[in-house]
């Protein structure tokens, strides 16, 4: 079965855990072979997404989105660690009833992806890490600071925080915040809850924890992996993705010029076609 919509169009579903816990998803794409997982960003809901993004990744797989636990049209209360949102995520995949995964992960979703395969490697397949860095990386502690410093900027000039989180304060990078931010409100109808802000902050918490904790061995992780990122990621600093590339072993490095945190949604196109290939190969 293949669906006939795009992700702005894309109806919210749910499922209902064992213990309880409702989650929020989206699926696209033809309802074959393996689904590609997208795990999200600190703070983000279903609509945070770029619809480029998925669309374009859906034409040739299955994609499926979802809201972590506690976070928009998810129940439950957001965790405070990073491993125990991996632990959520499981839940949520093997309710569903898969047996083997790809994933597509940004920044914290990013993170989070690392600790699943350290709990249940065999479930995945290929794995896309953007955006991101290993567990006790360079300057992950610091997110907490650099976010609450540009809400405040976000807040005096009116802006969406993501304009300076994710892209770089070159024309072009104004340019691509803007055309990013609008292309996320293209949803009008059934639109997904933002996270509150208690759940924001305990995502924080969970991200400064793992940015202070002992590195991980990521030389257990034998999946194809891509690793992608802009070349001035100001969140998660970019030498991070030089060092995810150097510790697993069977990764491949992409790095966007002029681009920041978000350089996957400014180069969206590009993006897309290194991923079919990946995922193809």
């Amino acid at each position: 079965m293949t669906t006939n919509y795009s992700y702005v169009e894309a109806p919210n579903l749910s499922v209902k855990t064992a213990e309880g816990t409702v989650y929020a998803y989206r699926e696209l794409g033809e309802k074959a072979g393996i689904p590609v997982i997208f795990f999200t960003h600190l703070s983000a809901n279903l609509d945070n997404w770029d619809p480029r993004v998925v669309d374009g990744i859906a034409k040739k797989h299955w994609v499926i989105t979802f809201d972590n636990k506690g976070v928009g049209l998810s129940s439950g209360k957001v965790p405070d660690t990073i491993e125990q949102m991996a632990k959520d995520a499981l839940m949520f995949i093997h309710t569903l009833g898969f047996e083997q995964i790809d994933i597509m992960s940004f920044s914290m979703g990013s993170m989070i992806a690392q600790e699943l395969l350290a709990i249940e490697p065999r479930l995945v397949r290929k794995l896309i890490l953007s955006g991101t860095g290993p567990r006790g990386g360079k300057g992950i502690e610091k997110v907490t600071k650099i976010s609450d410093r540009d809400l405040i900027r976000a807040i005096f000039t009116l802006r969406d925080i993501k304009t300076y989180l994710f892209f770089t304060r070159t024309d072009n990078g104004k340019q691509k915040a803007k055309e990013f931010l609008a292309r996320i409100k293209e949803r009008k109808e059934a639109r997904d809850k933002m996270i509150s802000i208690k759940g924001y902050r305990r995502q924080l918490k969970a991200i400064h924890e793992w940015g202070m904790a002992k590195p991980a061995d990521l030389s257990g992780i034998t999946q194809p992996t891509l690793v992608v990122n802009g070349d001035d990621d100001r969140m998660v600093p970019t030498s991070n993705s030089y060092d995810l590339v150097q510790r697993i072993p069977n990764s491949k490095l992409i790095i966007y010029k002029d681009s920041g945190h978000g350089g996957i949604f400014q180069y969206h196109d590009e993006f897309v076609k290194s991923v079919i290939a990946f995922l193809d190969q």
